[in-house]
């Protein structure tokens, strides 16, 4: 690695950030993030934190998992890479995708296709979803309903899908034939609804209205986050999936499980769809199954559109895929991290570490009145709506919720700000101690502003 002042000086100027204005990046330079040990990340300058992001929703088990480590160092010697296109495969491949079938059975899991990360995973799930509908002879099916506040990546089809402007203006004209229903979300809604169990009521009424609009033999599918992540940490009611689960089954519709974030423990279980009840038709995945470690992503098939599929001969072709599709090195690693998964049980801690991290934010919502709505209670996803005026939930400016995030960080937090919503996703293998760490800088970052 180069020395200190090469970093320093190159810091932004040849590289371009996700999710940023360039500009913006080069006039505040990122912190550079040198190692990392547990679930604590250090910078350049040597100030270590713990990490309450989880490197971006991911790093389930901490970063010093040797287990995974090795299972990706030991394949890289065996096989490094070959091709899992039709005619091909390798042993990693077959571990990986029986792993995490066997995991998702419950979710009525049969078949995986492997992809190289989160938006890959949604894209996939879009195409295979018109390709289902079409083997069975219903070819007008090519539109898509989702959420707004929802985030489904960056492809084409998974921004046209999106439910934040912010991913699409520039984007635009994105995929036809995509429309938004409101997002569950109590606290800022058209309906002015407060009650979750009516607001989900009222959005059930919105699908039934949109699906009439649009005519139900021209919806492919809804996709939807059981928990909505990026949009803010939105937890829905607990009848909401079902809801949207029944308005689907009547319709036709299939429905599509977004749990590139809630899978693999976060929420507190191994899917996000368990919680509500839900058995998805098909189900995104990515983060979570390697732990970040290598970029991997999956769409899991249900055996209801596997049927199909494979019941149509050469007609079912799948000719979607990319060249990382069940790449050994990745394969390896999904069947290590699974079982380090498993074997530690993340999802009990998830459980209840994110209770005493929910409980300590309300506490401190208590004591600081910027804090307009805390939302979570769900395993180890956390969103704390920053406001200037918390009668009129006047969001907060830009540069305050970056003075937040400054003193959070030197107090020995890195948390995430979305807007004016400061998110969290921190490891599910996090001690109580380290909870305690992360609400200290919570509160040192809000008595800043």
């Amino acid at each position: 690695m180069k020395d200190q002042n090469f970093l320093k000086e190159n810091n932004a100027r040849q590289l371009w950030h996700p999710m940023g204005a360039p500009a913006d990046i080069r006039a505040n330079a990122p912190t550079i993030i040198t190692s990392a040990e547990g679930v604590k990340i250090t910078d350049i300058d040597g100030h270590s934190v713990v990490d309450a992001v989880g490197g971006l929703w991911c790093v389930n088990l901490g970063y010093s998992n040797n287990v995974v480590k090795d299972a990706i160092a030991k394949q890289l010697y065996d096989l490094p890479y070959y091709s899992a296109f039709a005619g091909s495969t390798n042993p990693p491949a077959i571990e990986a995708a029986y792993a995490v079938q066997e995991m998702f059975a419950e979710d009525g899991v049969e078949r995986v296709f492997f992809t190289s990360g989160g938006s890959d995973s949604v894209e996939t799930t879009l195409r295979l979803a018109r390709q289902y509908h079409r083997l069975r002879g219903e070819p007008t099916r090519t539109k898509f309903l989702s959420l707004k506040k929802g985030y489904h990546g960056t492809h084409f089809g998974g921004a046209s899908v999106n439910g934040n402007a912010r991913f699409r203006t520039a984007y635009e004209p994105l995929l036809a034939g995509c429309f938004h229903l409101p997002s569950p979300y109590t606290y800022r809604n058209p309906y002015n609804e407060t009650d979750p169990a009516k607001l989900a009521q009222n959005i059930a009424a919105a699908m039934e209205d949109e699906i009439a609009f649009q005519d139900p033999k021209t919806i492919a599918a809804f996709i939807m986050e059981p928990i909505q992540g990026a949009g803010g940490v939105i937890v829905p009611d607990a009848s909401f999936m079902k809801l949207m689960r029944d308005i689907c089954d009547r319709h036709g519709i299939l429905l599509i499980s977004d749990e590139v974030i809630t899978g693999f423990g976060r929420t507190g279980d191994w899917s996000g769809a368990r919680h509500w009840g839900v058995k998805p038709d098909m189900m995104s995945m990515a983060k979570g199954i390697t732990s970040g470690y290598f970029p991997v992503g999956a769409a899991l098939i249900s055996g209801k559109v596997a049927e199909v599929f494979e019941g149509a001969g050469s007609e079912g072709g799948i000719y979607h895929g990319y060249t990382y599709s069940a790449h050994p090195v990745g394969a390896a690693a999904v069947t290590a991290t699974i079982s380090e998964t498993l074997r530690l049980d993340t999802k009990t801690n998830a459980a209840a570490r994110g209770k005493q991290l929910h409980e300590g934010i309300l506490k401190l919502a208590e004591k600081h009145d910027i804090i307009g709505d805390v939302r979570g209670g769900h395993g180890l996803m956390h969103g704390i709506e920053i406001v200037s005026d918390k009668a009129a939930k006047t969001p907060m400016d830009a540069a305050s919720m970056k003075r937040i995030h400054t003193a959070a960080y030197q107090a020995g937090a890195m948390v995430r700000l979305g807007m004016h919503n400061i998110l969290m996703s921190p490891p599910l293998t996090i001690t109580e101690a380290e909870v305690q760490v992360i609400l200290d800088a919570l509160d040192a970052g809000f008595s800043a502003v």
